[in-house]
C-alpha cells in the first residue's frame, strides 16, 4: 500500500541508527499505546498512514511487550526506519507553574483569555478572501472576521466581554505561558489549576528572542528563555511594545479531565509524556508517528545531552515549521523550563512508517 508524502525520506535502517539499541523502547511504546483509542484529531495526515498507525498501536495492545528488549522488537518488526533528509532543528518546551489568581487585584492583575465564540480554525484551501494569512478568524452572522492581535488585546479588544479565564501576577509569566500553550496556576489559596491551549487569534508567530537579535541586543545564544526573560525584566520599559511585535495571541481553557499527575493536553488531545512528546509541523507529519530524534544538547544542563530517543508525535505549535522541526516536551516545573530553555541544536529525524506503507514522494506517477 502507497501513500503520498511531501517529506524528502531516505530508507534506513535500524542497524545503523546511531542511539537506537539503548534507548528505553519500552517507554516509547507506552507513549505510543496512547493512539491506540484515538481518532488522530487534528492531524492532517493522509487516512492510509492514519489507519496503519492505529492497526499498528492496537498489535502493540494485544501483545503487550513488558520489557524494552520486546518493546524494540515490535518496533523492528513492524515498522521500517526513514531519514528524514534535511537539515534538522530542535528547541524543548515545559509546563511551566506560575501564580495567579481568579480574581483580578493589583497584585494579579494579567489575565489569561479564554477564547470567543464563534472562534474558527480556517482551511488553507478555503481562507476567506482578505484573511490570506491567517490561521483562525471569527465567525459571525456576516461572515469570517479578523480576530484583533495582541497589541490589541493589549490595548483592551477583549475588555468587558467576560473572557477573562485567571489573572497571573506577571505579564512575563503570562508571556511565556502563551509561547508554552499550557501552564499549572498555583493559587491564592494553594489550590492548583491548570490551563490549556484553546484556540489562537490566527496572526503569523513572531520570535521576540529573534527581534532582539536582529535589532543587534545579542546573540541567539544571549536570548534562551532565561536569557529572554532576564532581558524582559531588565526592561520593563521596553517589554509591551517587544510584546506587540508577536502579534499571535493564544486563548486558554481550564483543563480538569485529566490528574495532577499527568502531563497537558497536547494537540492530539492526549497528555504529553516529559521526554516521549514531540511537536511536529502537522502539514508533514500524522499525530501518533514514531520520530527517532538524534541531538546533541550540550549546554541545556541535561544529565545525558546526546539525545537519540524514540519519540511520538503529538503535539505542535505556531513556531513548529517544517519537515525536520521538532519541539522536545521536558515537563512541567521550574527544573523541566531550565532545560528546555537552552535547547536550539541541530538533529536528525528518522520516521517509523508502518510496514504495511510504500511512501510515495509528492508528484511521483502512480
Amino acid at each position: 500500500m502507497t501513500f503520498d508524502t511531501e517529506l524528502p525520506l531516505k530508507p534506513a535502517d535500524f542497524a545503523s541508527l546511531r542511539g537506537w539499541a539503548q534507548d528505553g523502547h519500552l517507554a516509547a511504546l507506552q507513549s505510543f499505546l496512547r493512539f491506540c483509542t484515538s481518532d488522530g484529531q487534528g492531524a492532517q495526515a493522509r487516512d492510509s498512514l492514519q489507519r496503519a498507525l492505529t492497526a499498528a498501536c492496537r498489535k502493540a495492545q494485544e501483545e503487550a511487550p513488558a520489557t524494552d528488549a520486546a518493546a524494540r522488537a515490535f518496533f523492528e518488526r513492524e515498522f521500517r526506519p526513514f531519514h528524514v533528509a534535511s537539515e534538522g532543528f530542535v528547541t524543548a518546551y515545559f509546563e511551566p507553574e506560575v501564580r495567579g489568581s481568579r480574581q483580578p487585584s493589583p497584585v494579579y492583575a494579567a489575565p489569561l483569555y479564554r477564547a470567543p465564540e464563534g472562534l474558527t480554525t480556517l482551511k488553507p484551501e478555503g481562507t476567506p478572501k482578505g484573511l490570506s494569512g491567517l490561521t483562525h478568524a471569527l465567525k459571525t452572522s456576516k461572515g469570517f472576521r479578523e480576530m484583533p492581535d495582541r497589541g490589541a488585546i493589549m490595548d483592551g479588544a477583549l475588555r468587558g466581554r467576560g473572557l477573562e479565564l485567571v489573572w497571573l501576577a506577571d505579564p512575563i509569566d503570562a508571556y511565556f505561558v502563551h509561547v508554552q500553550g499550557s501552564t499549572r496556576i498555583r493559587l491564592e489559596d494553594g489550590s492548583v489549576m491548570r490551563a490549556g491551549y484553546a484556540g489562537k487569534t490566527g496572526h503569523p508567530y513572531t520570535a521576540i528572542g529573534k527581534v532582539l537579535v536582529d535589532a543587534g541586543e545579542g546573540t541567539p545564544e544571549d536570548f534562551t528563555m532565561q536569557g529572554l526573560r532576564a532581558w524582559l525584566t531588565a526592561n520593563p520599559e521596553r517589554r509591551d511594545g517587544l510584546f506587540r511585535r508577536n502579534r499571535s495571541f493564544i486563548f486558554f481553557r481550564e483543563v480538569t479531565e485529566v490528574g495532577p499527575e499527568l502531563g497537558p493536553i497536547g494537540a492530539a488531545g492526549l497528555p504529553l509524556v516529559p521526554g516521549r512528546s514531540l511537536a511536529i509541523d502537522p502539514r508533514f507529519h500524522s499525530y501518533g508517528l514514531p520520530v527517532f530524534v538524534g541531538a546533541d544538547l550540550s549546554g541545556a544542563g541535561l544529565a545525558q545531552p546526546q539525545w537519540q530517543r524514540l519519540m511520538i508525535a503529538d503535539d505542535t505549535g505556531s513556531a513548529i515549521r517544517g519537515a525536520a522541526r521538532g519541539d522536545i516536551f521536558m515537563g512541567s516545573g521550574d527544573a523541566a523550563g531550565a532545560a528546555a530553555g537552552a535547547v536550539r541544536h541541530k538533529a536528525s529525524f528518522t520516521i517509523l512508517l508502518p510496514r504495511v506503507l510504500t511512501p510515495k514522494p509528492s508528484g511521483q506517477g502512480s
